[in-house]
């Protein structure tokens, strides 16, 4: 939603807890950097007032929010449009206040992602082999619908809950593959992608044989702190190309600002020092 230039923009984002999020650091840079006269704040809020406080952002004369946990799946059933990538991923992380005061729900997570695979490997295309995805969450789909949005053929999945899995892979398409048999298939994956909470600061390790990991294989964490995982140290002894999460959560807010102000921003080395400070 586009705005004249001497408007006062605000969005936010809406989370319980929402203080914690570095979503604020982010977008308040990209106003400094713009010159564009605006906030960005974080909008606390339990699940109960979720609905009121979305219909009040017209009001309020915001442009619109970020939704972050527990926020992201109850939001589509507020607003009044949800678009087909979010109804892909079965979540909202971006609502748009239109012109008419109307909400439309999208979901940037996963084009942070292919985008941050692309900034650490410029050469990596994610249809040139097989993808090994560690996890069946939310995470999960929105990292295998921006693979799929940007041509990945073969997807595996391995998830500790078969039945999650299975559900993920009846609406998405993808392959369903053992949670003990996520070790052999390493060897095969030209991108292992672990989507889950282990290995995060406070959780258990992922354990995962990477003996038969190549070179070439591409590894990512969509963990974020800390800011390298066993995982990742282990991939990167063997020779492997890394990417963490942080990447994901800059490239994902980008379009994000670009709906609400009208200004495509970038993720710049000087903004993810900002952040990596913090972490």
């Amino acid at each position: 939603m586009s705005q004249p230039l001497d408007a006062f923009r605000l969005a936010g984002v809406m989370g319980y807890p929402a203080l914690h999020s570095r979503s604020p650091r982010i977008h308040n840079y990209w106003f400094e950097r713009h010159r564009l006269a605006g906030a960005y704040l974080p909008l606390e809020l339990p699940p109960d007032r979720l609905e009121a406080a979305l219909r009040a952002l017209p009001a309020l004369g915001f442009s619109g929010c970020n939704l972050t946990i527990p926020h992201k799946v109850a939001a589509m059933a507020i607003v009044d449009e949800v678009e087909d990538t979010a109804r892909r991923v079965g979540a909202i992380n971006c609502v748009v206040v239109r012109p008419d005061g109307s909400l439309v729900g999208r979901n940037y997570d996963g084009f942070g992602f292919v985008q941050s695979l692309f900034e650490a490997a410029p050469n990596f295309r994610p249809g040139d082999g097989p993808v090994l995805v560690l996890g069946a969450g939310g995470g999960a789909r929105a990292v295998i619908a921006g693979l799929q949005d940007a041509g990945a053929k073969r997807i595996m999945v391995a998830n500790r809950t078969p039945a999650r899995e299975a559900a993920l892979a009846q609406d998405l398409g993808v392959e369903q593959l053992a949670w003990e048999d996520r070790s052999a298939a390493v060897g095969e994956a030209a991108l292992v992608v672990n989507t889950t909470s282990l290995g995060m600061e406070g959780q258990p390790e992922l354990e995962i044989d990477l003996g038969r990991l190549s070179p070439g294989t591409l590894v990512a964490d969509i963990v974020y702190i800390p800011r390298e995982t066993n995982l990742l140290v282990t991939a990167r002894e063997k020779g492997c190309r890394t990417v963490n999460g942080l990447g994901m959560l800059l490239h994902q807010a980008r379009p994000a600002f670009r709906d609400w102000f009208g200004v495509m921003p970038d993720a710049t080395r000087e903004l993810r020092a900002i952040i990596e400070a913090t972490m």
